[in-house]
């Protein structure tokens, strides 16, 4: 039986998260209703993601259209089409539920006028901001998120690690003497994933080890002080382990907060800088109640200080580890004044050159797939990328657990072989902050 083609109005949102949304509707119909055209034309200047993500939905959009009128319907590489609604429908209906006249009302406006022309179980908005989805429900709509990106259970995300139970205790001594030995030497099912990291345990014995990926088998993982700071428990040896591995070019660290995820990616980055010309490190600008930087009081320093003051406290941690007047905080502060340590807005680093360099990504949870996955493909030679965040703790208004990029870049890239991931779950900042972490 011949599936109905459907047809998916698009809210604004859906176009700022992901500026290729008009590519993943199948063979479907798309309608653009004009009102989102006049919203997204409200963020093309700026230096914000959602700037950029802007002006890159304008420029797929122009490329579409070119030669032929706005008026007119489209082939998309899918097999669906593309057409922009220049209708504004004032709708009795709308008008007595919905009396305001903003843009979130003119697109239910469009919608409800196509499902009545149409079989109305056929027409649907897509929408990331969930109050436009129930006032579509409320009117007889069908409304969706934006699926795309998504993953499919947030409670089965790949964690990076395993505990083995019962594993012969002179294959542990084998493993302990001989630190690297070959993928048959312990089997475990399923079978280990490249540089997944495991604690093999039997009775009173345990040891950490990975599947190394750059060898084919396992290694055994010591705990080491690296740059000042020493691993506290399992979880952070098994992240400074795949921070300081060259061969390892994506990391992801997930946590809640006060797990260190910052703190070891730091002190991998200064450890490893002999192998890199820059370390940077980045983070997502999330104004207060999603106001533009411009209503904040000052030059451009003084407006982002405090969204960069975390990294700055972190860095600062590491700083306390070492006396007045040592070389290693001589090397941290020459470091930062020659610009070789640079903590930076994540926006700033667009068209830049991003070879030999140390890349941390804070806060990654409050990126879009789409932005994920253009900081890693702008890559160069020789650079290692590092995300952390919490996939739980979103700042962003249409992101959530299963929608945000570092979630995505997770599930997505595990089983390759340059990319490790760790959860890491005991907290470490204070038993205080512990406590409040899992109950408050």
């Amino acid at each position: 039986m011949k599936k109905k083609k459907k047809t998916f109005i698009l809210d604004t949102n859906v176009v700022l998260y992901d500026p290729g949304a008009i590519f993943s509707f199948q063979e479907n119909e798309v309608v653009i209703p004009i009102t989102l055209l006049e919203e997204v034309d409200n963020f093309k200047k700026g230096n914000e993601i959602i700037h950029f993500n802007a002006r890159q939905f304008s420029r797929e959009l122009d490329a579409l259209f070119k030669g032929v009128p706005l008026t007119k319907e489209v082939k998309l590489p899918g097999g669906g089409t593309l057409r922009i609604d220049t209708h504004v429908y004032l709708d009795d209906a709308i008008r007595k539920l919905f009396w305001e006249d903003k843009p979130d009302h003119r697109i239910l406006a469009c919608a409800y006028y196509l499902a009545q022309e149409r079989d109305p179980s056929t027409v649907i908005i897509v929408s990331k901001d969930i109050n436009l989805r129930m006032k579509a429900r409320a009117i007889g709509l069908v409304a969706e998120d934006y699926e795309t990106g998504k993953i499919k259970n947030i409670e089965e995300l790949y964690t990076g690690k395993r505990i083995v139970e019962n594993v012969e205790e002179n294959l542990l001594y084998a493993l302990q003497k001989e630190k690297q030995l070959p993928k048959d030497f312990i089997t475990v099912t399923p079978p280990p994933m490249p540089n997944e990291f495991f604690v093999l345990r039997n009775h009173q014995k345990s040891i950490l080890a990975t599947f190394s990926a750059s060898s084919d088998g396992w290694q055994l993982i010591e705990k080491r002080l690296c740059y000042g700071i020493s691993p506290r428990n399992a979880e952070q040896a098994f992240a400074l382990h795949a921070l300081l591995d060259p061969t390892i070019q994506l990391v992801t660290l997930a946590g809640k907060a006060g797990t260190g995820k910052t703190l070891m990616a730091l002190a991998g980055a200064l450890a490893s800088f002999g192998q890199y010309k820059q370390i940077l490190l980045a983070r997502p600008i999330i104004p207060l109640s999603n106001r533009d930087m411009g209503f904040l009081p000052g030059s451009i320093e003084e407006k982002l200080d405090p969204y960069m003051q975390p990294l700055y406290d972190n860095l600062a941690v590491i700083e306390h580890q070492f006396p007045e007047g040592s070389a290693e905080l001589a090397r941290i502060h020459a470091m930062l004044d020659d610009g070789r340590l640079q903590i930076t807005p994540l926006a700033y680093i667009r068209g830049r050159s991003l070879s030999k360099l140390y890349f941390i990504v804070d806060e990654a949870q409050n990126l879009t797939p789409h932005e994920v996955k253009t900081i890693i493909t702008r890559a160069g030679e020789g650079t290692k990328i590092v995300f952390t965040g919490d996939p739980y703790q979103i700042d962003t208004p249409y992101l959530d657990s299963r929608s945000n990029g570092l979630s995505f870049l997770i599930d997505r890239m595990k089983g390759v072989s340059l990319y490790a991931h760790i959860t890491l779950e005991k907290g470490e900042r204070s038993l205080l902050a512990e406590v409040a972490s899992n109950l408050l």
